[in-house]
């Protein structure tokens, strides 16, 4: 039953001006948000350095890690049982350089990881370095056959 007559039936719009309006604010976000990462495309060549050898021999200690996860401090093999253990024997290692020094100064800790030492034993050295004091930390690396 129909009782109005005289009045016809309206088709229902949907204003899409709005909805575009949302959608244009919602891509200029995603648009300054979003970063661009090229990390594969990088094709870097490092420089080379031919510096002489300093004169004087900072001190340092060199920490040593094999493929199986065992340390060496100054060639002398430590047992690790956490970053604080291990930062203890460095800061004897350090106070074993400062020994009979008037100004004691901050060894260099020297890392000399294996390539199949897993990441963690280096983050363990890095933690007791910071736990120990010490603040200058640098790794080796051993130069390729074909390197200048």
């Amino acid at each position: 039953m129909n009782f109005r007559k005289g009045r016809g039936k309206e088709d229902p719009e949907i204003n899409l001006i709005p909805f575009i309006d949302v959608l244009l604010v919602i891509l200029i976000f995603l648009m300054v948000t979003t970063t661009y990462s090229r990390f594969t495309e990088l094709q870097i060549t490092l420089p080379t350095a031919d510096a002489e050898k300093a004169e004087d021999k900072p001190s340092q200690i060199e920490i040593g890690i094999d493929a199986q996860g065992r340390y060496k401090i100054n060639s002398e093999v430590v047992s690790f049982l956490d970053a604080a253990t291990l930062a203890n024997d460095l800061k004897k290692a350090a106070d074993s350089l400062n020994a009979g020094k008037a100004n004691p100064i901050d060894p260099v800790v020297i890392i000399n990881a294996d390539r199949a030492s897993s990441h963690q034993s280096v983050i363990d050295v890095l933690e007791a370095a910071r736990i120990a004091g010490l603040s200058k930390v640098t790794f080796a690396a051993q130069a390729t056959a074909n390197a200048k």
